[in-house]
């Protein structure tokens, strides 16, 4: 019985897994990408502080911070346009 809820349990994993990736921005080379530098300044005209900066798997700028209001965020922003993507609040 332990091992029929292991299987259970690993097979619910893999298929929650995609709900928790993030969104796919792009598939254009970096070289056409907005540079980091001129995203993070972009991104502090938006309002936002940041403590964490990163490239996802879905080829988009992610960050963790704040925003204006000092809400918790996690941003998802276009590399090439630097539109915001998708934005979680908690």
């Amino acid at each position: 019985m332990a091992m029929y809820r292991l299987a259970i349990a690993a097979a619910l994993s893999i298929l929650a897994g995609p709900a928790f990736a993030g969104p796919s921005c792009t598939s254009e080379p970096k070289q056409k990408w907005m540079s980091e530098t001129d995203m993070k300044a972009k991104i502090a005209t938006l309002g936002y502080k940041y403590k964490v900066f990163k490239v996802t798997t879905g080829n988009c700028y992610e960050i963790y911070g704040q925003d204006s209001n000092g809400r918790r965020i996690e941003v998802y922003f276009h590399p090439i346009t630097g539109a915001v993507v998708e934005e979680h609040k908690s």
